[in-house]
């Protein structure tokens, strides 16, 4: 027979589950809205700047700290000669993770 605490445990899990599950997704589309932001200041276009936002979509398996995504996109700007400063781009983290919880949240994925 479940106790009360058993029941409760099993609540506190499911929402630990959902809540890993919804930063991963917010990550992900961060990632998304980050890459496609500096391909085009990269000027990569097309196949080029697709497999570009793959490739940050993909680290978000391996790297969930979006300092290291940071870290990677402004190496990737300053090796094609993009000028944007580390307070800029930490700017934009931050607004396209707010941008891309509210698209995930609201089921809104282009």
């Amino acid at each position: 027979m479940m106790t009360f605490d058993d029941g409760r445990e099993r609540a506190f899990e499911r929402k630990f589950a959902l809540d890993q599950e919804l930063a991963f997704k917010v990550a992900v589309r961060r990632n998304a809205l980050l890459g496609r932001w500096a391909a085009a200041h990269m000027g990569l276009r097309g196949p080029a700047a697709e497999a570009y936002i793959k490739a940050l979509v993909e680290d978000e398996v391996v790297h969930t700290d979006p300092q290291s995504v940071a870290a990677r996109i402004m190496g990737d700007l300053l090796a094609r000669g993009a000028v944007v400063t580390r307070p800029e781009l930490d700017a934009l983290v931050g607004r396209f993770t707010t941008r891309a919880r509210a698209e995930v949240v609201r089921g809104v994925l282009r």
